[in-house]
């Protein structure tokens, strides 16, 4: 028995000094002259364990020991991680100086290599200006918001008396809202068989890029081959119809071209497509989920928003829909939006990639090394919002709040993000639906987490009721 116990002792001990030379290995590795201080973990997977797991906190804890710009090995890649204002708007906004898109190579996979993500340079000004007009304002007041009020009007016609999971609702709204929009896909069975493949899709984007059964990575890249092949059929099939038929949906419009814009190939088009989907699908769906939760949490709030889509209402025929005048008057709404996009943080940071090393902040950045643009802290700095953890749409009223050079909540410098206004329109759009119907308290018990993102791992359940 002495035996075993001498030899247990001596795997522990032999285990623990393998650890610790790999760990000081590693930090001797990227121990390069003029880098900034930080720690790097282990080999391969540096500190993404712990990032991932404490998430706000190990971000605290490094700043606390190393300031506001630190090295770090995250998601794959070595990383600097700055939370200074001042230099995350500098990388925004120089990207012609050798800071491109740093997007996690996971991420870059699983939503495909012509992605406006991925792109730079040239590429990336004839695939945003593609983008920009499928979502300008005139496209969403005579195109996209008729159907987003005609599918939402739709969506949330059959909640009376029932217990919903309100994550699950918007996820589905989300999708299949922008399913329409792009391709006028109404709910059925190629929905129905698109959406699980989705949802894998999106796990898949902020995972390791470890290509193994079982993992997140390899069911997200499987999911993009399924969904790859879905969209290739129905562009054969748009090009078939499209000589008799005037389609009038984001996919005619990315077929299409002109003396103005260059013409995509199926392969880019089904890169946008992705995008599209997977860019405001998050943000539309968790920006919503969230604004459900606080404004049952803040009766004051909902009793001015649902005053401002009562009057809107009272202007109107109960079959008549939203409007772009409409949208526009709805400021209180809007407040509330970006409020609960501020507050609940649905958008944690962006990242960029060096392509030269680089003289930044008094260090020299090596060339291929990711800037992670940690823009959380900055939704809750009490100078730029007084009060930060209180939910207070009120402050949004001043619309050069919406403007100011730290509020970077969709981005910044030219990639900011393109369908920022679509987004707001929809989510205002369903709040309209939502609040003037419905009164709606909670079950209780839901667990909501708040990083890597936000989420109710096991939903987030609400008892509806009509309102009158």
């Amino acid at each position: 028995m002495a035996v075993y116990v001498l030899v247990l002792v001596a795997l522990i001990l032999c285990l623990l000094c393998l650890s610790t030379a790999l760990l000081k290995w590693n930090e001797v590795r990227y121990r390069k002259k003029g880098l900034p201080p930080g720690t790097m973990g282990w080999p391969v997977f540096g500190e993404t364990t712990e990032f991932l797991k404490q998430g706000p906190n190990f971000m605290k804890n490094q700043r606390a020991r190393y300031g506001s710009f630190f090295k770090s090995h995250i998601l794959g890649c070595p990383t600097i991680v700055s939370m200074d204002p001042d230099i995350n708007r500098y990388v925004l906004m120089n990207e012609a100086k050798g800071l491109v898109p740093g997007y996690p190579q996971s991420m870059l996979d699983i939503l495909g290599k012509c992605n406006i993500a991925a792109v730079h340079g040239s590429t990336h000004r004839y695939m945003r200006g593609a983008l920009l007009s499928l979502v300008s304002s005139t496209m969403i007041r005579d195109q996209l918001l008729p159907k987003i009020d005609h599918f939402l009007r739709s969506h949330l016609s059959n909640w009376d008396s029932s217990t919903i999971d309100i994550q699950e609702k918007t996820k589905e709204m989300a999708l299949l809202s922008s399913l329409k929009q792009i391709a006028g896909i109404e709910s059925g069975p190629m929905s129905e068989e698109f959406m699980p493949e989705f949802f894998k899709l999106v796990l898949g984007t902020l995972s390791l890029p470890i290509d193994l059964p079982g993992t997140n990575y390899r069911r997200g890249l499987q999911a993009r081959k399924n969904i790859i092949s879905m969209l290739r059929k129905l562009i054969e099939e748009r090009k078939a119809s499209m000589e008799t038929h005037d389609h009038r949906d984001m996919l005619s419009s990315l077929m299409r071209s002109d003396e103005n814009r260059q013409k995509l190939t199926d392969e880019e088009i089904i890169d946008q497509i992705i995008t599209i989907l997977y860019s405001g699908y998050e943000t539309v769906s968790t920006t919503s989920m969230m604004a459900v939760k606080y404004l049952h949490d803040h009766p004051k709030v909902l009793q001015q928003l649902r005053e401002e889509h009562l009057e809107i209402r009272g202007r109107k025929r109960p079959e008549d829909p939203i409007e772009w005048d409409d949208f526009k008057s709805m400021s209180f709404t809007r407040a509330v939006i970006y409020e609960t996009s501020r507050l609940a943080t649905i958008v944690n940071g962006v990242l960029r990639k060096t392509t030269q090393d680089m003289e930044l902040n008094g260090f020299v950045i090596p060339k291929g090394w990711r800037i992670y643009i940690y823009t959380r802290e900055m939704n809750y700095n009490p100078y730029l919002y007084p009060d930060p953890l209180v939910f207070n749409p009120w402050r949004w009223l001043d619309k050069s709040q919406e403007s100011i050079n730290n509020n970077l909540m969709f981005g910044g410098g030219t990639r900011q993000c393109p369908g920022k206004e679509l987004g707001v329109a929809e989510i205002s759009t369903f709040l309209h639906y939502f609040v003037i119907r419905y009164r709606w308290e909670e079950v209780g018990g839901d667990k909501l987490m708040k990083f890597p993102r936000v989420e109710a791992p096991y939903g987030l359940h609400i008892r509806v009721q009509n309102l009158y």
